[in-house]
């Protein structure tokens, strides 16, 4: 029985591509003027589209970012989800990760980019830091079943779960330590990729599905 996930229709790739349109919009904005400076209104004419449009898909200036922010997880579960049941938990989920942060098309330097830019104005932004953990919490709900089905039936639920929430905090520590560092490195020491590995291994080295 396949295991992939159904494809979306086409009334909703195209909801999602204006939904990035105007978080791509979002993003430059407060990149510019930062999101105090950014108005709505400013956000819907960037993109292109009518202010009402705006607010049929995002509750705030703020909310539009979400879909820069979770593109990352979603390549990433997206990786996860090819792994097969009994294969090496530890090394699925580092081979996966370490490929979500280096696909070679160009799109994962162009999502670490808005990443960066999106991380440093949270900072000085509590809405924006509350779209941030939002994205997160939403990320980890969607792995559970995700790391569920790679565990197989006979895992401890509660593993899993601490899994679910271990692998999602493991990333999202690791851009915000990237993030905050002068440099930035896309690749080698210091990068997200090897970040995250790090991070697995601190907060996961004590789980038996991780040690196998």
């Amino acid at each position: 029985m396949s295991t992939e996930p159904p494809q979306p229709s086409l009334t909703e790739r195209r909801k999602a591509a204006t939904q990035l349109e105007i978080a791509r919009a979002a993003a430059a904005l407060f990149a510019e003027r930062g999101p105090d400076g950014t108005t709505a209104e400013d956000i819907a004419q960037r993109a292109g589209v009518a202010l009402r449009t705006f607010y049929r898909y995002f509750r705030s200036k703020q909310d539009a970012v979400g879909p820069l922010l979770s593109g990352g997880a979603e390549r990433w579960r997206s990786l996860l989800a090819t792994a097969e049941p009994g294969d090496a938990f530890a090394e699925v989920l580092e081979r996966a990760v370490t490929e979500a942060f280096r696909m070679p098309d160009g799109d994962a330097d162009e999502q670490l980019g808005w990443t960066l830019g999106l991380l440093r104005a949270a900072e000085r932004d509590p809405a924006l830091r509350a779209v941030w953990y939002r994205v997160n919490q939403d990320s980890e709900e969607r792995l559970l079943p995700v790391l569920a089905r790679l565990a197989g039936e006979e895992a401890d639920p509660l593993e899993v779960r601490l899994a679910a929430a271990a692998a999602t905090d493991s990333v999202r520590v690791a851009l915000e330590s990237w993030a905050a560092t002068t440099d930035a490195p896309t690749d080698g020491p210091g990068s997200p990729a090897e970040l995250a590995v790090r991070c697995l291994h601190e907060l996961m080295g004590g789980m038996r599905l991780f040690r196998g």
